[in-house]
């Protein structure tokens, strides 16, 4: 495929080439006072866009996966109970991993395109008089659907029962592009990676850490070394960390931060939902369903289609990188060849986005889809033309 062309899966992002720069650095001493310069305003921008004054920011060299087993690691013990929904991809594996770390997981079932079910959590948690479960695992953006799910209500539920639990949340796919709140929502520990709203490569775990979290470490029995919020919280007030960091990276994510910040979050989630719009009114146009169920529920960071009876989404990914060079999100797990995602976070523009959803209507139309050719594009251009966003980003620049 050709490198020219912008990707359309939802993380690792297109990387906006000042940040690439920011990543491409000379080696430098991170023992040194130039590593001083790097860290200590990085952990702090974090926390901004975590909208956390509270908590702490931790990043460990990893993905999102590593900041999963971070939370479990550092705050639970063998045998404590955990409650969490199996409703995609990436709620499901990190139930396995609960279990893996020996964990005991009341899994809620909810179909594949739901949102969490936070009736039922309400339910279970009201119910648990003995409040046996320490931990409650929320999935705000369930990437294999595009769903993002309620974690407000979620609190909301959780203060309502009086139920002490730890609430962990992940926001791999949600965080810097959609509005997240950690101290409002009372999250205890939030999950991202530097490979999706930071528009950097992969390589980073960023974690968001409550107080109530940082209590649990006391009392945690579960072995951890390399992910231990302990070695982290101790050094890195003195800009040190308790093994060799990566210096590239966290260079770009302090100019991925200064670069959000200059945007403003709130204008990063708004140009987000308005690309998603266009992105969701060409698939209207060519009469697929979205996986996901409820309207309320959309993902503004990915959108994955349902595709016609008979016809693999896969097959339509691996086709679309062949004839084309451009990538879209393949079905994964339940939806795997069912479905394919089109990604629209990070540094997207409507032409971009224009240009995917063109690209997608040729291959749909080699595949023999039955779309009418153009019936997308002009869906999404009436739409980003009508739309106030784009008139409001052209007039502030």
């Amino acid at each position: 495929m050709s490198i020219q062309n912008p990707v359309f899966i939802p993380g690792p992002t297109n990387i906006p080439e000042s940040l690439r720069k920011a990543c491409d650095m000379p080696t430098i001493d991170h023992r040194s006072s130039l590593f001083a310069e790097i860290l200590p305003p990085v952990l702090a921008g974090v926390k901004r866009v975590l909208k956390t004054e509270t908590g702490e920011a931790i990043i460990f060299p990893g993905s999102g996966t590593g900041g999963w087993e971070a939370a479990l690691s550092n705050t639970l013990s063998p045998g404590d109970k955990v409650l969490a929904a199996d409703f995609g991809m990436f709620s499901r594996k990190w139930i396995d991993m609960c279990r893996r770390h020996g964990l005991e997981v009341q899994v809620v079932e909810a179909p594949w395109g739901a949102a969490l079910p936070v009736g039922e959590f309400a339910a279970i948690l009201a119910a648990d008089t003995e409040h046996q479960i320490r931990a409650v695992l929320g999935t705000h953006n369930e990437t294999a659907t595009g769903v993002r799910s309620d974690i407000g209500g979620l609190r909301a539920a959780m203060d309502a029962a009086g139920h002490p639990a730890l609430l962990f949340v992940d926001g791999v796919s949600s965080i810097a592009s959609m509005d997240f709140r950690m101290d409002d929502w009372g999250v205890d520990v939030a999950i991202t990676g530097s490979q999706k709203g930071f528009m950097l490569p992969a390589g980073l775990a960023v974690v968001g850490v409550s107080r109530k979290a940082i209590a649990a470490m006391e009392t945690a029995r579960l072995p951890r070394f390399y992910f231990d919020f302990r070695d982290m919280l101790a050094m890195n007030p003195a800009s040190g960390y308790p093994y060799t960091p990566v210096v590239g990276l966290l260079n770009g994510l302090k100019a991925a931060i200064a670069m959000i910040e200059a945007e403003g979050l709130d204008a990063v989630f708004a140009r987000h939902h308005h690309i998603a719009e266009g992105v969701r009114e060409a698939v209207r146009a060519w009469g697929l369903p979205f996986c996901a169920t409820a309207p309320e529920s959309y993902s503004d960071t990915v959108t994955a289609i349902v595709m016609p009876e008979g016809i693999d989404g896969n097959a339509f990914v691996a086709h679309a990188e062949k004839r084309y060079g451009v990538s879209y999100g393949a079905g994964l797990g339940a939806v795997a060849g069912k479905v394919f995602r089109i990604g629209h976070l990070g540094q997207l523009t409507e032409t971009q986005a224009l240009a995917g959803i063109a690209t997608a209507e040729m291959a749909m139309a080699d595949l023999g889809i039955g779309i009418a050719p153009g019936s997308g594009v002009a869906a999404a251009q009436l739409f980003y033309r009508s739309s106030p966003v784009l008139a409001q980003r052209v007039a502030a620049e």
